[in-house]
């Protein structure tokens, strides 16, 4: 019975392939699988930085963003995240032209899509910029972490570059904490730094000035795999854009390329978001 009347529905009614039942094609349901599983991998590495940050034992300080990230490009002086919020800023403004530059595909405007890829692609090119000189001051280090004979934990006042000499006369640290601990100069300070167990300067994946190896760890991964996603992306950008100068897409009589690179690009943002908010502000 289910057999004849399946038979008598109309074989147009019935999918069969041609037309998509969700109204979308092929392409843009395959980049929605894409970022719904690369979705699923970020959310096991925040959710594993989680529980390593609450998992310590006692006596181990987890370190706060804005401690270990306070410089500023081309200025002195402690700037507490405020270079990483510009560079969050510019991120989300290249999400808010990429927007116009889809916006502008739809009204098939190739001027407009130019226009609005290429600046999406310069704030991508900043983040980028911008993420490696937070990594190269984390590598460098603010403080560098000295364990004493006593076991006490110290910071140097001022990090001197390897290889300059060290006056013993203005020599200065500050003991337990490196913002607001007790501070120790002079001959005195020299000496008990000559005394040291050991002394950690800047992060590398086995060691770091900023507390736990795993925070370092974490740091280098989760940040370094989401800025592989930003540079994949800035790639991607200029495909489409170098498409779209050649008239490709007017051709083609749609822009739906530039609308799959937009909904890869609005993914690597909001994907910042969360790591911004993990590592920076929680």
């Amino acid at each position: 019975m289910s057999g004849e009347a399946s038979k008598a529905i109309s074989t147009e009614v019935l999918w069969g392939g041609h037309r998509s039942p969700f109204s979308i094609s092929y392409g843009k349901m395959m980049m929605w699988f894409f970022l719904v599983s690369d979705a699923l991998t970020f959310t096991g590495l925040l959710s594993a930085y989680g529980f390593a940050r609450h998992a310590l034992g006692p006596g181990l300080e987890w370190p706060i963003g804005e401690e270990v990230f306070r410089s500023f490009p081309g200025l002195s002086g402690s700037y507490p995240l405020m270079y990483v919020a510009l560079m969050t800023f510019i991120l989300i403004i290249s999400s808010v032209t990429m927007v116009l530059a889809v916006e502008a595909g739809h009204r098939m405007d190739k001027k407009g899509v130019v226009k609005w890829l290429f600046l999406t692609i310069v704030g991508g090119l900043f983040f980028l910029g911008s993420q490696a000189f937070e990594w190269s001051h984390f590598i460098h280090g603010s403080h560098a972490r000295v364990t004493l004979a006593d076991g006490q934990i110290a910071y140097l006042v001022e990090n001197p570059h390897h290889g300059e000499a060290i006056d013993p006369n203005t020599f200065a640290m500050t003991m337990g904490h490196p913002l607001n601990g007790e501070v120790v100069k002079g001959p005195e300070a020299y000496k008990l730094y000559q005394s040291a167990i050991s002394v950690v300067s800047g992060a590398n994946m086995t060691e770091n000035e900023y507390g736990p190896t795993q925070y370092a760890n974490f740091f280098f991964f989760i940040t370094g795999f989401h800025g592989f996603h930003v540079t994949t992306g800035v790639i991607l950008n200029i495909v489409v854009l170098s498409q779209a100068m050649r008239g490709v897409f007017h051709r083609r009589g749609h822009y739906e390329r530039v609308e799959k690179a937009g909904l890869y690009w609005h993914f690597v943002d909001l994907v910042w978001v969360f790591v911004f908010t993990f590592f920076y502000l929680i």
